[in-house]
C-alpha cells in the first residue's frame, strides 16, 4: 500500500452509529477535503475514487464517507439531522486524523447540500471553506431557489463546480443566487457536463479529461483561501 491509497476510517456518528470512511493522505498533503457522496452512490463510487486520487496527486488529501443509510445498503437518504450529523463527524474525524492540515468540506450532489446545511446551522469547527460538486438547486424540471436559502448563513467561502447542462441546476437560476452571495461565492462552469460531469463527444474532451480539470480547479481554488486566510 502507498500513501496514495486510501486507509480505512471508523467514524461514530453517535453512540449506536458508525460509518466507513476511507482517508487518503499523499506526502506533504497541504489540505484535506473531507468528501461527501451523492444520494444515489456511495463512497465508492468510481467518481469518487477517481476523483480522490486526482487530488492527492495534487497534494490534496481527502476523506471520503458514507452516510448512515448507504452504509446500510438502503437507497433511501437519511433524515436531514442524521446527514448532518454525519457531516459533522466526519470533518472532526479528518480533524482528528490530520490536524495540522486546513480542512474543506462538502461532495457531490446531495454530499455537498449536506454539507452547506450542517454549516449553516452551526459551523464546522476548523472547515474554511465548502465545495459543491454539481450543487442539486432543484430537481430536474422544477426551477426553484429554495434548496439555496440556507447558502447565506454558512459565512465561509464556497466553490461551485457545476456543469453548464446539468438539469439540476437551472443556469440562470444558479447564476443569480451566486451574484448574491457576493464574493463568498466562486462559480467555475465545465462546459457540456451534465450533473454526472459526463460530456458529449463533441465537445472534444472525454470524462476522464473533465474530472482532471475539475480536479485542478478545486486545488487551485482551496489554495486560494488558504493564501487569503493565511
Amino acid at each position: 500500500m502507498t500513501d496514495f491509497d486510501p486507509k480505512p476510517v471508523a467514524i461514530a456518528v453517535d453512540a449506536t452509529t458508525q460509518v466507513s470512511g476511507l482517508l487518503a493522505a499523499p506526502p506533504r498533503a497541504r489540505a484535506c477535503f473531507v468528501l461527501a457522496h451523492g444520494a444515489g452512490a456511495g463512497m465508492n463510487h468510481p467518481f469518487m475514487a477517481d476523483l480522490s486520487r486526482d487530488l492527492a496527486a495534487l497534494g490534496i488529501a481527502t476523506l471520503r464517507y458514507q452516510f448512515p443509510y448507504m452504509e446500510n445498503n438502503s437507497r433511501r437518504p437519511d433524515p436531514p439531522a442524521r446527514c448532518h450529523a454525519t457531516v459533522r463527524a466526519a470533518a472532526a474525524a479528518a480533524h482528528q486524523a490530520m490536524p495540522e492540515l486546513p480542512l474543506f468540506a462538502g461532495g457531490k450532489s446531495f454530499g455537498g447540500r449536506m454539507t452547506s446545511q450542517t454549516q449553516a446551522l452551526a459551523p464546522l469547527p476548523s472547515v474554511r471553506g465548502i465545495i459543491f460538486l454539481g450543487f442539486p438547486l432543484h430537481p430536474p424540471k422544477e426551477p426553484s431557489e429554495a434548496r439555496a436559502k440556507h447558502l447565506f448563513a454558512t459565512h465561509i467561502p464556497l466553490l461551485f463546480l457545476q456543469g453548464t447542462r446539468d438539469a439540476f441546476a437551472d443556469l440562470a437560476l444558479l447564476q443569480g443566487v451566486i451574484a448574491q452571495l457576493g464574493n463568498a461565492a466562486t462559480l467555475s462552469l465545465i462546459a457540456d457536463a451534465d450533473h454526472s460531469y459526463h460530456v458529449p463527444a463533441r465537445s472534444g474532451r472525454n470524462d476522464g479529461q473533465v474530472r482532471v480539470a475539475l480536479a485542478a480547479t478545486l486545488a487551485a481554488w482551496i489554495d486560494e483561501i488558504m493564501a487569503a486566510s493565511g
